[in-house]
């Protein structure tokens, strides 16, 4: 029973649903966490970092949608539709999904914003609700909301309710 206790590294991240989390990038280390919250997909929204790969002999699947953070450089529609479309999947098999750009605060957000829309939520709730649950999070900048709000047109048109 003599083991060594390492200092765990604490994660930055929020609950967001029951199925959806949102927060920072994941450390290799934080893997190992994300299984025990029952995570199956991780999205990362960032261009400057690929994933950190998952060394468990059955590593939690990665998604990377490499997205700037940038009002001059749009988050492409068709990346918040893959993602989306990834998410739906895993929770529809009783998995949770986690999102993540640099700090939680635009890109992941506007891809847990999606996601919630996928499932059913209206976009401003979506936000509202992201907003409730990560303060920090930031769905209302004026270069993130414009794109939430396009991705629920879009997929409004492909799967009305």
């Amino acid at each position: 029973m003599g083991g060594i206790n390492k200092a765990r590294h604490i994660m930055n991240f929020s609950k967001i649903t029951d199925d959806l989390f949102i927060g920072t990038t994941p450390s290799v280390e934080d893997y190992d966490g994300l299984r025990d919250l029952g995570v199956r997909l991780v999205i990362n929204m960032r261009i400057e970092r690929m994933p950190y790969k998952d060394p468990h002999p059955t590593p939690i699947e990665r998604l990377w949608l490499p997205t700037f953070d940038s009002p001059l450089i749009w988050i492409p529609i068709r990346s918040l539709m893959r993602g989306a479309f990834s998410a739906l999947g895993v929770i529809e098999k009783g998995g949770k999904v986690y999102t993540h750009c640099a700090h939680g605060i635009h890109r992941g957000v506007t891809m847990g914003s999606c996601i919630l829309i996928a499932q059913g939520y209206d976009p401003l709730a979506a936000m509202e609700l992201i907003k409730e649950k990560r303060p920090q999070a930031d769905p209302y900048a004026f270069y993130i909301r414009p794109r939430i709000l396009k991705f629920a047109r879009e997929w409004g048109k492909n799967h009305p309710r």
